[in-house]
């Protein structure tokens, strides 16, 4: 790559270029169990799972897929919390050469049955909870077989034996049958021993949903040579993270793409200890801070406000932590401030999105921080700003526009989808829709996000989508969701809603209609009841004007 503005902005030791070992995931997998066999790979509340113990697990499982007949790219489904079950499953789809479809367990019916569609999936490993939503959507799927994952199944003996006492109210019993197996009690069928990877370094590997700016979900193609590549660039750019050495709060759930890179394929390919969170909260992360003493604590912005808010934490010997690491929104600088003051650690804020693997710029590690901007781009990134009128034409330092981006990390495409996959790749540039902007010495700052996306709680929603789903009730009329600030949530939801002429509409009617649709983190928390909408001269609702009038009106109060 030609010099650029950034370059100068690197830390030492930080080369513009990476010589890429063509190492997949699973590779990577195999290589850190030969490195560190008694290394803890997975901690999982007390239980202990080595890297040779894992990478016996997943030949176990690559063989029981194979037996269910998955072959080479084949799509195989995952839904779950971060459980060991969700590492194995996911490592174990790579080495066969199939494809590991990443889904949100948190979604609604109609949300997982439109994905796993989509996505062509044949098997969906799945938390025995949602076994009953998966059963009733499986025969509008090419699902063939659900494989249930219990929480239970990999606890330390003694908290095992206190399981039943919650085990009711956890986890549902399961029936295996033809079409429904238990993880636990079939991975144990199968031989550790070594098994033919075939995962490929230019081969897909994984799908990531995301919904775009239109709100249409779209699987994000991710080669291997993506996720391996941008491990690769992250590695590259913090300098002394000695792979066997360091542990990690697994704070972000793996079916997210920062989770994807950084909780799961990051750790792995380092030889790091991972602490998996199933449902994280900041009472549970103090407590395994207080614990572990991890040296790496990624996050969204909820998780380092929560924790703040914590007296024990802010009273707790922190020196421990080597860093902490941010993305998905943007940070508030108290907080930033305040992490600072009291472990002496770095906040390393990322951009990027599952398009890109998904890190694209961070902070830079051991250099100029500059407060408001998302740092730099990685090694091997290109990224330049554009007018968002016309997209050939690239604008100098100090002007904003639409911000590109090229590199090793960027996606192949969207799965099925040609003519989105145009639009969003030209000439071998990512066109993320985010406005940004350049300084002179190569930090960029996020001037806005994707036209309309609302980023609350490190959650892309779409506010299309909700609207659409506003509509379906019978007594509105018009509606339109925007992103207003939440000083915990980054942002949160706010609907405003014109009821049809003669009806009258409350706010719990509306969230409760919305609740049986939406994901939870996708439902209205605010809702205000309107005469009319604000429209163009053609009739469109003003989306950013109704988020004007919202700010302006919180400026007053």
């Amino acid at each position: 790559m030609e010099e650029k503005i950034w370059h100068k902005s690197y830390a030492p030791g930080i080369k513009p270029n990476i010589d890429y070992e063509k190492v997949t995931i699973s590779q990577a997998l195999t290589r850190s169990a030969k490195n560190y066999p008694n290394k803890v790979a997975i901690d999982f509340m007390g239980k202990r799972i080595t890297y040779a113990e894992l990478e016996g697990m997943v030949n176990q499982f690559s063989r029981l897929l194979i037996d269910l007949g998955v072959r080479e790219d084949d799509k195989v489904a995952v839904c779950t919390p971060n459980i060991p079950q969700l590492i194995v499953a996911n490592l174990a789809i790579f080495r066969i050469g199939a494809v590991a479809v990443q889904n949100n367990p948190l979604n609604s019916e109609r949300e997982l049955e439109y994905q796993i569609g989509d996505s062509d999936s044949k098997i969906i490993i799945t938390f025995s909870l949602l076994v009953p939503r998966i059963q009733k959507i499986m025969p509008n799927t090419k699902i063939q077989k659900i494989i249930a994952c219990h929480i239970h199944s990999y606890l330390p003996p003694l908290l095992r034996a206190l399981f039943p006492i919650v085990k009711k109210a956890m986890c549902r019993k399961i029936e295996p049958t033809e079409d429904l197996l238990v993880f636990k009690d079939e991975i144990v069928k199968y031989s550790a021993e070594p098994i033919e990877d075939k995962s490929k370094w230019e081969s897909l590997s994984t799908l990531l949903y995301t919904g775009g700016t239109t709100g249409v979900s779209k699987g994000v193609m991710l080669s291997h040579a993506n996720i391996s590549s941008n491990v690769q660039q992250i590695v590259g750019w913090f300098t002394g993270m000695d792979p066997g050495v360091h542990s990690m709060v697994g704070t972000i759930p793996v079916f997210h793409s920062a989770g994807y890179t950084v909780v799961q394929n990051l750790n792995i390919w380092q030889g790091w200890e991972d602490i998996l969170i199933p449902r994280p909260d900041p009472e549970t992360i103090y407590k395994i801070l207080k614990k572990h003493k991890p040296t790496i604590l990624p996050g969204v912005p909820t998780i380092f406000v929560g924790l703040l808010n914590n007296p024990k934490f802010r009273k707790m010997d922190l020196s421990f932590i080597r860093g902490f690491f941010s993305g998905a929104a943007p940070l508030a600088m108290e907080t930033i401030r305040d992490l600072k003051e009291l472990t002496g650690a770095t906040m390393v804020e990322v951009y990027g999105m599952t398009e890109a693997s998904p890190v694209a710029t961070a902070t830079p590690w051991g250099a100029k921080i500059k407060a408001g901007t998302v740092g730099i781009p990685l090694p091997d990134t290109d990224i330049k700003i554009v007018d968002v009128d016309n997209w050939e034409k690239e604008l100098p330092v100090g002007e904003s526009g639409e911000i590109a981006i090229k590199g090793p990390q960027i996606m192949m495409g969207y799965y099925n989808k040609p003519e989105e996959t145009k639009n969003a790749l030209r000439d071998g540039w990512f066109y993320t829709g985010d406005i940004g902007v350049f300084d002179d010495e190569g930090y960029l700052k996020i001037v806005d996000r994707k036209k309309d996306m609302i980023i609350a709680g490190g959650y892309n929603i779409y506010p299309v989508e909700l609207d659409n789903t506003l509509y379906d009730h019978p007594k509105i009329l018009e509606a339109c969701t925007v992103g207003v600030p939440d000083k915990y949530r980054g942002e949160t939801v706010k609907a405003f809603i014109v009821p049809k002429p003669g009806e009258t509409l409350t706010e719990e009617e509306v969230i409760a209609f919305c609740k049986e649709r939406l994901a939870a983190y996708k439902v209205p928390k605010i809702i205000e009841f309107m005469d009319e909408l604000p429209k163009s001269a053609i009739g469109k609702v003003l989306r950013r004007k109704l988020r004007e009038m919202e700010l302006e009106k919180r400026e007053e109060s």
